[in-house]
């Protein structure tokens, strides 16, 4: 099995990009899924993001607040310790989720859809390396029709979170594969397909030999 990263930046159209390796036969999982279930009332990372960070970031439903404790993290410099909490749980459930696609299907390529996979140090984690990148305006666009938000509201946001990642340019530097997402879906699905034609048949071979 070829244990794949896909990464990039705020807005940049992973999940697109991942939808397309999903086509084509990759075994796909959302990091952001994982953490969905993670801060479910009753589990181990709920409770300590409780216990941390209080009462405010709860819902009236008692569920986490995904966008209060986002703000409390990044307003308050608090993003380092928010990480800490929910990054080595994430990593415990992407190892399990791996291990059950490699006893299920020796040869599939397994892919880790993540922003801050390099942010973490969980490169060595994985055989290859994807980024995803595209041009600053469109992050903001995207991120602006995503949230429903106008793009001045956008621009701050992809900012601020941007300021906790690296580069495009750093991640890049790492990248085994780059995806350039800025134009039309043809031209990133050409590229996806170029790319995942090469994985699957690094898939088939002895690790030593990728």
């Amino acid at each position: 099995m070829l244990r794949v990263s896909l990464t990039g930046g705020v807005a940049c159209g992973k999940s697109t990009v991942a939808k397309m390796f999903s086509d084509l036969g990759a075994e796909v999982i959302d990091a952001d899924q994982i953490v969905h279930q993670l801060y479910n009332k009753g589990e181990p990372v709920y409770r300590e993001l409780v216990e941390r960070f209080g009462d405010g970031i709860l819902s009236p439903d008692g569920q986490i607040n995904r966008a209060r404790l986002a703000a409390l993290a990044f307003e308050g410099g608090r993003v380092e310790e928010l990480n800490s909490i929910v990054h080595p749980a994430v990593g415990r459930k992407q190892k399990e989720w791996l291990e059950r696609v490699a006893a299920r299907e020796p040869n599939a390529v397994a892919m880790v859809e993540a922003t801050l996979t390099l942010e973490a140090g969980g490169k060595n984690r994985f055989d290859k390396v994807i980024v995803v990148t595209c041009r600053p305006e469109q992050k903001i666009s995207r991120y602006a029709k995503r949230a429903g938000i106008s793009e001045a509201a956008a621009r701050i946001e992809v900012e601020r979170r941007s300021k906790v990642q690296m580069t495009d340019q750093e991640k890049a530097r790492l990248a085994d594969y780059l995806i350039d997402n800025s134009g039309e879906l043809e031209p990133a699905r050409a590229q996806v397909d170029k790319i995942y034609t090469e994985l699957k048949e690094l898939a088939r071979l002895p690790a030593r030999g990728r």
